[in-house]
C-alpha cells in the first residue's frame, strides 16, 4: 500500500439527477469495472425508485440505465447486489424486501421477502451470494436462504437489539453477520453449528470502548481483520481480531477496539466505507466528505490514522452514503438529502 504523503484531491467527476427525492444509499456492482466491463451502481431513494447507472466506457460519463419502480410503496433505502452481479436486494419502509434480476438488461422483481413488522432499513449478501441478511425498525435482524429459482427461505430471526436496527453488513470472507443499532451497539452473529442456530456472539458498545450514541454504519478493509463503524457520538472507531479464518473450535475470535478518531466531525456520521487499498471514507451530516489513511510516521502513542483531506459542501445537504468502487480507479460515490448522487475521482495534485 503506497503511503499516501503526496498531496491528493477529490475531484468531482459528475453531478447525477433524476431522483426527485433524498438519496439514501448507494451501491456500486461487484461484477463490473474488470475486463472492458462497465461500472454500474445502483441508488435508492426516498421517491420509492431504484435507478441503475452505467459509465460509458468511452467518454466516461454515466447514464441511468434503468429506473425500478411501481414495486415499493413507501422509501427505498438501502440496495445491495449478490456477489456475481446477478442479483439486486433492495429494502423499503414499507416492510418488504424485493430481489430484481437482471435479465438482458431489463430488471424484473423476482421475489419479495416479507416479514418484518414495519420499515427495513438494509439489506446485505454474504460473501458466496447464499444468504441474504435485512434488518428493521423492528428490532430485529432476518437471515434468509437463497433457495433455487429466486426462493429465498427465513431461515433465522435474530433478537438482541432493544432498538431500531440501521445497519445489517456480512464479513467479507466469513458467514458471520454484523448488525448496527440506535441502541447504540454492534452485534455480532454467528451459526456455530451447522443447525441455522444463530447466535449473538459478542455485542460491542460503552463498555467495551463502543460508541455512546447511534452506530449508522459499518466497514471492513480488504482483508477482513478490521473494521470500521461511525457513530450520531462524532467519532469513527476502528476495530480489529485474531485469526479470521481460524474459526476452528474457539468460536468467533473477538473484536476489540484498536483506536477511536474524533474531533474531526461536529455533525452526525452517516456512512463509511473503507477502500480496497486502505482509505476510509466518511460522509456526514455536515455535508462534507472525508478520508482517511492510516499513520505510517506516528511517533509513539500519536494518532493511528490521519485525515487525507476533507471536502467541504462535496453536497448542499446531508451525505447519507459514500461508497468506493470495486474497478481499477479510486471512484467514490456520494449520495445526498439533496436528491443528488456524485461521482468522485481521487486525484494525485
Amino acid at each position: 500500500m503506497e503511503s499516501f504523503d503526496e498531496g491528493f484531491e477529490l475531484k468531482e467527476i459528475q453531478t447525477l439527477e433524476g431522483h426527485s427525492d433524498r438519496v439514501w444509499s448507494l451501491a456500486w456492482n461487484p461484477a463490473t469495472g474488470h475486463s472492458g466491463i462497465p461500472l454500474v451502481f445502483a441508488s435508492c431513494s426516498g421517491d420509492k425508485t431504484v435507478r441503475i447507472w452505467e459509465q460509458n466506457i468511452s467518454s466516461g460519463l454515466w447514464n441511468c440505465k434503468a429506473v425500478l419502480e411501481e414495486t415499493h410503496t413507501r422509501t427505498v433505502r438501502s440496495c445491495a447486489w449478490s456477489p456475481s452481479g446477478k442479483l439486486l436486494a433492495t429494502a423499503s419502509f414499507d416492510a418488504t424486501t424485493a430481489i430484481w434480476e437482471n435479465v438482458g438488461g431489463d430488471f424484473e422483481c423476482v421475489s419479495t421477502l416479507e416479514g418484518h413488522e414495519n420499515e427495513v432499513k438494509s439489506v446485505s449478501w454474504n460473501a458466496s451470494g447464499s444468504l441474504l441478511a435485512t434488518c428493521g425498525r423492528d428490532k430485529s435482524v432476518w437471515i434468509w436462504e437463497v433457495q433455487p429459482g429466486n426462493e429465498f427461505e427465513c431461515v433465522s430471526v435474530l433478537q438482541g437489539h432493544t432498538q431500531d436496527v440501521k445497519m445489517v453488513q456480512w464479513h467479507p470472507t466469513m458467514d458471520i453477520l454484523f448488525s448496527s443499532s440506535y441502541d447504540n451497539n454492534v452485534k455480532v452473529w454467528a451459526d456455530e453449528g451447522d443447525s441455522d442456530d444463530w447466535q449473538c456472539v459478542q455485542t460491542i458498545g460503552e463498555s467495551n470502548n463502543g460508541h455512546t450514541s447511534t452506530v449508522w454504519a459499518l466497514s471492513f478493509n480488504a482483508s477482513g481483520d478490521k473494521m470500521v463503524t461511525c457513530s450520531d457520538d462524532l467519532t469513527l472507531k476502528v476495530w480489529e481480531t485474531d485469526n479470521i479464518g481460524m474459526q476452528s473450535g474457539n468460536g468467533v475470535p473477538p473484536w476489540r477496539h484498536l483506536c477511536t478518531l474524533t474531533g474531526y466531525h461536529d455533525r452526525t456520521i452517516f456512512s463509511v466505507h473503507w477502500s480496497r487499498e486502505g482509505i476510509i471514507a466518511s460522509g456526514a451530516a455536515d455535508d462534507a466528505i472525508r478520508l482517511f489513511v492510516e499513520n505510517n510516521e506516528r511517533m509513539v502513542g500519536g494518532p493511528m490514522y490521519k485525515l487525507l483531506l476533507k471536502k467541504e459542501k462535496a453536497h448542499d445537504m446531508d451525505v447519507n452514503s459514500v461508497q468506493w468502487s470495486p474497478g481499477d480507479k479510486r471512484l467514490l460515490a456520494s449520495a445526498s438529502d439533496d436528491g443528488t448522487i456524485k461521482v468522485w475521482e481521487l486525484a494525485t495534485l
